[in-house]
């Protein structure tokens, strides 16, 4: 059963998906009008000091979805000391007032291993990601851990899962992001 804190895991059949191909999405809210999820694993080229003057520490970007892409979200392991943060599970909590997660950046009280920035979200109106589901576009986890993304990078968390689920899904571990080049 989906709910939040938990992860869906991209299938092979999502191949052609730019979005969501080899994705491994935290959801953070579901509710029956819809669902919001961050994609964890894919890191982009911009560091948070190239996209904001106000901050002069390089923590890396992370592409969160295609819903909202020019604006910045979060989640962070601080919860009580950021104002205004939303449990997600455990030592999880996403969004917050972020002029405290600046101040705390830059006087290096928050490392980057305690947070996770990304631009845009992934969205689903109610009844599509369920659907998503029944068509076997995703695996629901909660085996994934805080330390399997936020605290070490995540170039190979597909790569992982798809091992872990074994069985049907462990060729595609080692296959080519592009199929057709192999």
């Amino acid at each position: 059963m989906l709910k939040t804190g938990k992860f869906l895991i991209a299938t092979p059949t999502i191949i052609g998906d730019f979005n969501f191909q080899r994705s491994c999405v935290l959801m953070v809210d579901i509710k029956q009008s819809g669902a919001v999820g961050f994609i964890v694993n894919k890191k982009l080229e911009y560091t948070l000091d190239e996209l904001m003057d106000t901050v002069s520490t390089p923590f890396s970007v992370y592409y969160g979805g295609p819903v909202e892409p020019d604006n910045l979200f979060f989640i962070h392991k601080f919860g009580a000391l950021i104002p205004n943060s939303f449990h997600i599970r455990d030592n999880l909590f996403w969004s917050g007032n972020f002029e405290s997660i600046i101040g705390l950046i830059e006087s290096g009280k928050l490392a980057e291993q305690e947070i996770r920035f990304f631009l845009g979200y992934s969205g689903w109106s109610e009844g599509q990601l369920e659907n998503e589901i029944q068509e076997d576009s995703w695996v629901i986890s909660d085996k994934i851990k805080p330390e399997d993304w936020i605290v070490h990078h995540s170039e190979d968390l597909w790569k992982n899962q798809m091992r872990a689920l074994g069985g049907k899904y462990l060729l595609w571990s080692n296959a080519p992001e592009n199929p057709m080049s192999n």
